[in-house]
């Protein structure tokens, strides 16, 4: 729905919630009823029923006492009729009722002409199929089978003969073929009272997304300024569409943004893509411009050929704790610029791209503790990735090839050009109830390192040239064993999968080796059967070990898994002597613990939950405990517990519950039982009517090391009309309650 600045004169009462709410117009998805095209047959037969008719059936026929004329999707009754058939034309006066297109008109006469759709109806009431829209007015005028214009007339989606809202205007053109009513000087009512008048709209008849003012956003920024941002979206076409905002920052001036998206499909395959971008020129406060630029593209130029790009960058180090609405976009302190084009066939592929970074400094969290300092990645300037591989070949065997170049830069850093090659081959043995998987592989590394000149108490490096080649071999096997059991008095199949995995790799010495993207990977359950334990090229973790692990499942007879334990741990045989920090010297004999659980283990039960245990310190280094109850529609409890030793200790809950009948409320709180203090929170309430939905609350979330962002939002949802109000909440309650469901999914989201 599209609003125009509204003058009215000394109507002061139409400003009464008017000067507190803010007409929007929200872009809202189409429903789930398809649009029915309103084309009839005009060769339909015309049925003609009364108590009494006369006249010339090849020229007029008049029609007395009840009569009832009926042609294709058009039915009429009234108390006396007409119809001419050479004109193809009805008329009718008295408790005239029309039935046309699912549509249905009531009023005091009609003329109507089929073969053109032109016509007018007096004092009519209507009701429409699609939207369940309703009004009254003087009367209407049928421009064509799908254009009617409606004077002095009302609009509104709720039942009954008061309804809780409305809009009333001078003339309202309702064109279903174009999907849209536009209305003269209008008011909109809610419960009888004016709350919004304009001299011009238009709205969707289905619902479906139109080009229009967005719900305003008002609240508090990072640092505690008032700001006001009321965003404007075009909806260019139904795979395109741009949202352009400006944003009013008290303490620092005008910001202007805006975000494109489009998605599609050429001759070569499909393409989409997002930029994003805002700008504030003049920052009050630093005396700057500052600006942020987000770009992402992906397209196919060729069957298997694609290229795409992701750019990300920010004027200055403070951008982000200064105006990022999330602790997400908050935290993003190295910003990826990348350009790459793939090609893909059948067995083999090949990538190749350029990366470069820049990295945001978070000045207190730095200036608070120097290892907070964000370190900038290696730019790759350019990397080349080569795959090849068949299944099955041979009499059943697996063989695989991975090739890597990639030139390495950086402006303080050693430089390098690295080139990487890891064939290997495995012999797949499965069979009903076990597998064995023997693999060998080969991994072997050149490096073509730059001359580093000296600095003041560094000396310098001449160009040199050092090469690793490393063979690994391992061993994957496992089993699966199958029972009826029960699960909560349900009946269940249980597995019971045991698997052990042997890895071999031979010791060398690569502490003099350079390290450009090698870390040390997560450990769990995905990590502890690969051959690795390191991520990136640069290191090859050396390896006697074995990792045992034992899977149990309980699944329904449809195949749906109700509930996964596993357990798993890693045995050593040797020192694991490989290292990022050289210094580090690590003799254990086995590795942490490993638990897991997983599952919908009711109706309205399910977890997920995982834990690593140190049994030497008879410790736990990290745990996750999730739990979600959701009895009923709108109903649900999420709690969540998050440890890591020496990083964080999280608490997060949230929930949509039911208060009364129509009131609904929302929360969620996230707090650091390590640091005392609430990271983020919402709070919320809703009240749902028949037609409409009101929705208020509040956020706040940290941005940076000590500053804070606190929204507030309150919205009323007219259904089938648009969104009044200040923020969005629909948008905060998606995001912070998994699980949260709409009041209205029939308005779409």
């Amino acid at each position: 729905m599209s609003w125009l600045p509204a003058s009215f004169p000394s109507q002061t009462w139409v400003y009464v919630l008017g000067a507190l709410v803010t007409a929007t117009a929200a872009p809202l998805h189409a429903q789930n009823a398809p649009k029915r095209a309103k084309v009839d047959d005009p060769n339909a037969p015309v049925t003609i029923r009364a108590e009494e008719i006369t006249g010339r059936p090849d020229r007029e026929l008049n029609l007395a006492r009840d009569a009832e004329i009926i042609k294709g999707q058009t039915r009429m009754t009234a108390d006396t009729a007409c119809y001419k058939a050479v004109e193809d034309q009805m008329s009718a006066s008295g408790n005239v009722n029309m039935w046309r297109f699912g549509d249905r008109y009531k009023g005091d006469a009609l003329q109507l002409n089929f073969d053109s759709g032109k016509g007018w109806l007096l004092n009519p009431q209507y009701r429409m199929e699609l939207n369940n829209a309703q009004g009254k007015a003087s009367r209407i005028d049928f421009i064509n089978e799908e254009v009617a214009l409606v004077t002095d007339g009302t609009y509104s989606t709720c039942e009954g003969p008061n309804p809780d809202w409305y809009l009333k205007a001078d003339t309202l053109k309702l064109d279903s073929g174009r999907d849209v009513g536009t209305t003269g000087k209008t008011i909109v009512y809610f419960k009888g009272v004016p709350i919004i008048g304009t001299p011009a709209m238009s709205f969707s008849l289905s619902g479906a997304r139109r080009s229009g003012w967005l719900p305003p956003s008002i609240g508090f920024g990072s640092k505690g300024s008032g700001e006001v941002m009321v965003p404007y979206y075009f909806n260019i076409a139904p795979n395109r569409d741009l949202t352009v905002y400006p944003r009013m920052i008290l303490r620092r001036g005008l910001q202007l943004g805006a975000t494109g998206r489009y998605i599609g499909e050429t001759g070569a395959g499909p393409y989409s893509g997002e930029t994003h971008a805002e700008v504030l020129v003049g920052d009050r406060v630093t005396n700057t411009d500052r600006w942020l630029v987000h770009s992402q593209h992906s397209q196919a130029v060729a069957p298997g050929w694609s290229y795409g790009w992701f750019a990300h960058a920010a004027s200055d180090d403070q951008y982000p704790s200064d105006f990022s609405k999330s602790v997400a976009n908050s935290a993003e302190r190295q910003l990826l610029r990348e350009l790459r084009t793939d090609y893909q066939s059948r067995y083999w592929s090949l990538t190749a791209r350029v990366q470069n970074y820049q990295v945001l400094q978070d000045p207190a969290a730095a200036a608070a503790d120097p290892r907070l300092t964000v370190p900038r990645p290696y730019d790759r300037l350019p990397q080349i990735n080569f795959h090849a591989g068949r299944y099955d070949v041979g009499g059943g065997f697996d063989w695989a090839l991975d090739a890597e170049v990639t030139r390495f830069s950086h402006p303080t850093l050693v430089q390098a050009s690295r080139a990487v090659v890891m064939p290997q081959l495995s012999y797949p043995f499965v069979r009903p109830g076990y597998f064995i998987t023997p693999k060998v592989m080969l991994h072997a590394t050149k490096y073509d390192i730059d001359a580093l000149p000296a600095k003041p108490g560094m000396p310098g490096t001449a160009a040199h040239v050092q090469s690793r080649v490393l063979p690994t071999l391992s061993l994957d096997s496992g089993m699966v064993f199958e029972r009826d059991s029960k699960l909560f008095g349900r009946a269940v199949t249980q597995t019971l999968e045991p698997r052990l995995f042997y890895v071999r790799t031979p010791y060398r010495d690569q502490s003099k080796l350079p390290n450009f993207d090698s870390a040390e990977a997560g450990f769990n359950f995905a990590q502890i059967f690969t051959e690795n334990r390191f991520i990136g090229a640069d290191r090859v973790a050396d390896a006697n070990q074995v990792t045992t692990a034992l899977v149990s499942r309980y699944m329904e007879p449809n195949g749906a898994e109700r509930l996964r334990l596993a357990f798993g741990q890693r045995f050593y045989f040797s020192d694991e002597r490989v290292q990022l920090d050289p210094t580090v010297k690590l003799n254990r004999s086995r590795s942490d613990v490993l638990l897991a659980a997983a599952g919908r283990i009711a109706e309205d039960w399910s977890l997920d939950s995982a834990l690593q245990y140190n049994a030497s310190n008879r410790s736990v280094f990290s745990s996750n405990y999730g739990v979600r109850w959701q009895p009923g529609a709108k109903k649900v409890v999420n709690a969540e517990y998050r440890y890591v030793r020496d990083s964080f200790k999280n608490l997060d809950l949230s929930s949509q519950w039911p208060l009364s009948l129509r009131w609904f409320g929302v929360g969620r709180v996230s707090y650091s039982l390590r640091d005392r203090k609430v990271l983020e929170s919402l709070i919320g309430l809703e009240y749902k009517a028949d037609c409409w939905v009101f929705r208020m609350g509040a956020q706040r979330f940290v941005t940076a090391a000590q500053t804070t962002s606190t929204p507030v939002f309150f919205q009323l949802e007219l259904n089938g009309l648009s969104k009044l109000g200040l923020g969005n909440p629909l948008e905060s309650f998606y995001k912070n309650i998994p699980g949260y469901a709409r009041l209205n999914p029939e308005s779409g989201r």
